[in-house]
């Protein structure tokens, strides 16, 4: 193998566009990021994000679920599509998504600064919600054309915002939606450079994961429904408390993973509601949500299947009645074999420990597995901590990272010279 052509990350630069990304939807008094999906905050980075990129000289467009790209290289031909996005959950972190965005224009630049001539063109991309505001990852399942037009028209965040009226109000049409959709063949790679958002790699000591799967994830809402009632007055055991039912549903879940689970399963209780919450009154109703977390297919179902029942038996013990809606369902993915080992070669390489591991948390490359090979990289999080201010990576890891993504860009797009 003859070798590749060799060129550095610069740092400083690295450092200067993720605090570029990072100017917008800071909230000061907390140290968060508010970049929720289509906010003016989310559409202000990708203004900034798309004139950074254009004044470097890359040729620049947004699709219509304003995904943007930035393309450096022959101006025809398969790319190496390298990103993340850019949105971030309430008062998220600083490195979740918008590291990948950063590292990933960096690349380009270390390689238009070298002169290098590329075979393939190589695509930075910042993808857009990403982070599941509506459900589901639109950026990247729009780009693979895997999006479901009830869905689309159903879909709604937990304020009771739609998807299509935040896009309208951005001046997008949800409608033009499938026009994102990529062509087989116009991908030959997708990387994706993230913070592992766990405890592994920083408790091992290592400064790299490559992801050889994601798990998939379902995202529930349930509502309980009782009779709110005077909290003196009613007797125990005549009392229909949707919290209660709430509170039985909670405590069944360790119960269900060990029966039906996996040790990679995960199921949260996150956000929850009740009603009317005052301190006198029974709760007549309980609102929640679920999400449903494994990397394999057969025990995600199996798990949903015992909540499920579980909810149903609970309710009819406390003479509940509930509702369920399933807001979207992402199932487990193996990234690409073959991208995995390239990583795991140029990580050898560099010198860098590492390890293989599966990715806990959903990604767009579970997404892009399905139109093009995906590779990911983790770096380590700091006490494990993400989506949250205390979010951190050390800056000797991010560098790492993005130097073994820059090289693994360079393994993809001169194939040439391997």
């Amino acid at each position: 193998m003859i070798e590749a052509p060799r060129v550095r990350i610069k740092e400083e630069r690295l450092k200067q566009l993720l605090e570029g990304i990072n100017q917008f939807g800071r909230n000061p008094s907390t140290g968060g990021f508010n970049r929720m999906g289509f906010s003016k905050a989310d559409m202000a980075a990708r203004d900034w994000l798309a004139e950074v990129m254009a004044v470097e000289g890359l040729s620049v467009h947004r699709d219509a679920a304003t995904n943007v790209f930035g393309r450096y290289g022959p101006p025809a031909g398969s790319c190496v599509m390298v990103g993340s996005h850019l949105d971030t959950v309430p008062e998220g972190g600083a490195l979740d998504g918008a590291l990948g965005v950063a590292a990933g224009l960096e690349c380009v630049l270390a390689l238009r600064d070298a002169g290098i001539s590329l075979d393939h063109p190589v695509e930075v991309v910042a993808t857009s919600e990403e982070e599941g505001r509506f459900g589901g990852m639109l950026g990247s399942q729009a780009i693979v054309g895997d999006l479901d037009p009830q869905w689309l028209q159903q879909a709604t965040a937990a304020d009771g915002l739609r998807l299509a009226d935040a896009m309208r109000a951005q001046g997008l049409d949800p409608s033009l939606l499938p026009t994102a959709q990529r062509a087989k063949g116009s991908i030959k790679a997708f990387l994706e450079l993230h913070i592992e958002q766990g405890p592994i790699l920083e408790a091992s000591g290592l400064s790299i994961g490559v992801a050889d799967r994601i798990s998939g994830v379902v995202n529930w809402s349930v509502k309980l429904r009782g009779a709110a009632n005077h909290s003196g007055t009613t007797p125990m055991n005549l009392r229909a408390d949707a919290f209660a039912g709430l509170a039985e549903v909670s405590v069944a879940i360790p119960k269900i993973i060990r029966r039906v689970g996996t040790e990679y399963s995960r199921v949260t209780i996150g956000k929850v509601d009740v009603e009317p919450n005052f301190p006198h009154t029974i709760p007549g109703t309980a609102n929640f949500s679920l999400v449903i977390r494994d990397n394999h297919a057969s025990a995600m179902d199996a798990l949903c299947v015992a909540l499920r029942d579980q909810i149903h038996a609970t309710c009819h013990a406390h003479g509940l009645t509930y509702t369920l809606i399933e807001h979207s369902r992402l199932p487990p993915v193996e990234l690409d074999p073959a991208l995995a080992q390239l990583l795991l070669e140029e990580a050898r390489a560099l010198g860098v420990p590492h390890q293989v591991m599966p990715s806990g948390a959903g990604h767009d490359a579970q997404t892009m597995q399905a139109l093009c090979p995906a590779g990911l990289i983790f770096v380590p999080s700091r006490g494990g901590i993400s989506h949250a201010p205390e979010e951190w990576t050390d800056w000797s890891d991010i560098y790492a990272g993005a130097q073994l993504l820059l090289n693994s860009v360079l393994r993809l797009a001169i194939p040439s010279r391997q």
